[in-house]
């Protein structure tokens, strides 16, 4: 194959593996709008465990992305193919190590009892980020070895197979350049359709925080109105206690007064009965 034909074809397979990365990063923002949503709905949940199985189910999501490279574009045959895979792959194992730091940050507010379960979750998150980090300094050697063996030679020379080696090196040139503007051209709208997805996200986030402040008012509200009422329910009680310890001294009044007028009757029915002689 002639130096000509092997450049157009790096040319080509450049242009391809820039609008791979383009649908790869739109997919990343997406991702990580759905994360914060997540996540968010999680901070409503009043469980000390919401915060730490969002940033675990987030976890699984990246390491399962990163698995998905590593076994698949990382391994192709395409060098910038390759090479584009690895770079998002470092960029994910970034993300999964904050994931990680988060998950010890969170645990600390785990109640001891669940506390151990967790740490082990912790534990085998490590083990797994580790183990895709040596894979992909693995796949990182082999591209740079494989890269130094199909080198070309120095000099930048046409060969005998290339007489027109200025002219295709011209060429070669303009092609990757308008391979390149439409790479940019698409990274540029996939960036604006993830701005939009994150403004979007952005409201959400601040409906849902507007919500939480009246839910949290109305929480409040209701914990002033229950200890209201609990001090009512003392004050009748209080009531009522002291209404039957006033019918228990009334009704104790009744029965002295009865008890002082009996003798009091008996003794008139006896003046009443001797009336005359006494006189």
């Amino acid at each position: 194959m002639s130096q000509g034909q092997t450049g157009v074809n790096k040319t080509y397979r450049c242009g391809w593996a820039v609008s791979a990365f383009t649908q790869r990063s739109l997919n990343v923002h997406l991702t990580r709008v759905h994360c914060c949503r997540r996540r968010h709905a999680a901070i409503m949940d009043t469980s000390p465990t919401s915060l730490f199985d969002s940033y675990e189910q987030d976890f699984q999501q990246i390491v399962s992305s990163i698995r998905d490279k590593l076994e698949g574009d990382a391994k192709g045959d395409v060098a910038e193919q390759r090479k584009a895979a690895l770079r998002r792959v470092e960029m994910e194992l970034d993300e999964a190590d904050e994931m990680v730091s988060q998950m010890e940050i969170e645990i600390q507010g785990i109640p001891q009892s669940l506390r151990p379960s967790y740490q082990s979750r912790i534990r085998s998150a490590k083990a797994d980020l580790q183990r895709y980090k040596k894979q992909s300094k693995d796949l990182h050697a082999q591209a740079a070895r494989s890269d130094l063996l199909s080198r070309p030679g120095m000099g930048g020379l046409p060969s005998s197979d290339d007489p027109y080696g200025p002219s295709s090196d011209r060429t070669r040139l303009l092609a990757g350049t308008a391979l390149l503007e439409d790479g940019s051209r698409r990274l540029m709208d996939s960036q604006r359709v993830a701005l939009e997805t994150e403004e979007q996200g952005a409201d959400i986030l601040r409906s849902l925080r507007g919500q939480r402040e009246q839910i949290q008012n109305a929480r409040d509200t209701l914990s002033r109105a229950d200890t209201s009422i609990g001090r009512a329910s003392g004050t009748l009680k209080r009531m009522i206690r002291r209404m039957y310890q006033q019918r228990v001294v009334t009704a104790a009044i009744v029965v002295v007064l009865v008890l002082l007028q009996i003798p009091l009757l008996c003794l008139l029915e006896t003046l009443t009965a001797l009336g005359p002689s006494v006189l």
